[in-house]
């Protein structure tokens, strides 16, 4: 049986040669410092399928995600995965997808997960150009709730602790809004912004894009840029909670370097932040006359919702 640090350093080789699909079956085994017959024989071991049938579903992988966050030719792309012509990648593509590479393009996934093809090892290609293996355990909804309780828990705790170490008259001062990521002096179109943004960048992020585009902040704009990445958002958290994969990861290309996170924290990162900014702009709508949204406090909706 392959160790994990053994599997890493197979792993690391292909990977390395994912950007270099002429190298050929040797040269990629001998990265591994192996000889071809062990690395064979590891490869298949490790992960169920021979490394050159591995590769090429990587390779094939990352160039469905090329097609649906870059401006490359599907000739370009398929000269990056190893095809010699636009109709041999056509080809592979059509049969492991389902479907032509122009057609991905078109309609792109919600997230890059969407392009993964099934194997038995769970290796798949990593944006922005690197190699994701499956979590050792299932996160479930209730784990990461719990975990969300424990956090706050804890926080408060600690909270507490450090709050003791001040004078009454830091305690009893009057707050000023003071929150990461919020504004000094935020606006209610600046929190709904910041709302609408935050769904967008997450989603851009699973797939691994860019930042998004935020600059139209007219309320008609805000609410077609919610209708869209709302109802992406929505859909990514329900498969994720369907298929137990709370505790997978993906890389943030859009941190500086990018970054890993696990689908988990990303979920319970968005619900705590929008819950600060979803807090302030009902606030905000309380004090220009429209009180209809309540304080905004979740549990009538969630005592409705088990209410059936």
């Amino acid at each position: 049986m392959t160790s994990p640090d053994g599997l890493t350093r197979i792993l690391d080789s292909i990977q390395v040669a994912l950007d270099d699909p002429t190298a050929g079956p040797g040269e990629v085994a001998a990265r591994a410092h192996l000889s071809r017959f062990h690395f064979d024989r590891l490869v298949a071991a490790a992960t169920g399928e021979p490394p050159g049938a591995l590769r090429r579903r990587l390779l094939l992988e990352r160039a469905a995600h090329r097609l649906t966050t870059s401006d490359r030719t599907v000739l370009d792309i398929a000269v990056e995965a190893g095809y010699g012509s636009h109709e041999a990648f056509t080809r592979a593509f059509q049969r492991a997808y389902g479907v032509a590479p122009t057609a991905v393009r078109r309609r792109p996934p919600v997230t890059f997960r969407e392009l993964e093809l099934s194997c038995p090892s769970g290796v798949h290609f990593q944006p922005p150009g690197g190699l994701r293996l499956p979590a050792t355990r299932q996160e479930t909804a209730m784990n990461v709730l719990q975990h969300l309780v424990d956090h706050h828990v804890d926080t408060l705790t600690a909270i507490i602790e450090r709050a003791g170490t001040l004078n009454d008259e830091v305690l009893d001062r009057p707050i000023t809004v003071s929150v990461e990521t919020i504004d000094d002096r935020p606006t209610l179109r600046s929190l709904i912004n910041a709302m609408v943004t935050q769904e967008e960048h997450w989603l851009s992020a699973l797939r691994g894009g860019d930042w998004p585009d935020e600059s139209d902040q007219s309320v008609r704009g805000l609410a077609a840029r919610h209708a869209a990445a709302g109802r992406d958002w929505r859909a990514f958290v329900a498969r994720t909670l369907a298929e137990g994969t709370l505790a997978d990861t993906f890389v943030d290309t859009t941190c500086t370097p990018p970054t890993t996170h696990t689908l988990g924290g990303t979920i319970g990162h968005v619900i705590t932040f929008a819950a600060v900014r979803r807090t302030l702009a009902v606030g905000a709508l309380g004090s220009a006359g429209i009180t209809d949204l309540g304080a905004g406090d979740p549990r009538p909706f969630l005592d409705a919702a088990a209410a059936g």
